[in-house]
């Protein structure tokens, strides 16, 4: 077995095929449920994540569509405000250059 960094930071993450998960499932849910994370894997490639409830309301908290973050912003925000230069911020942006050579 590996020991993995946990990437939602309760800890260590276990690394189990799925095979062993199958073997292990209701010892790796209590583990789960405990905080700990899981890794599961196919053919020694990560695949899934086995995570607790608690752990994965915190990851998903506050998360929105990009339509209602973007509306959110547009309310919030007065672009007037920002002190931006569109010439400025786009300097660089585009290549001047003539292109390709036509093969014609």
């Amino acid at each position: 077995m590996y020991i993995l960094m946990n990437i939602t930071g309760d800890g260590m993450a276990d690394q189990h095929s799925i095979a062993e998960a199958r073997r292990n499932l209701p010892r790796l849910v209590r583990e789960a449920e405990l905080g700990k994370t899981v890794r599961l894997t196919r053919r020694g490639k990560p695949v899934a994540v086995l995570l607790g409830h608690r752990s994965f309301e915190r990851i998903v908290a506050g998360r929105h569509r990009f339509s209602e973050a973007y509306e959110e912003f547009r309310r919030t925000v007065d672009p007037s405000e920002l002190d931006l230069d569109p010439a400025e911020l786009l300097e660089g942006v585009r290549d001047t250059s003539s292109g390709r050579e036509s093969q014609i």
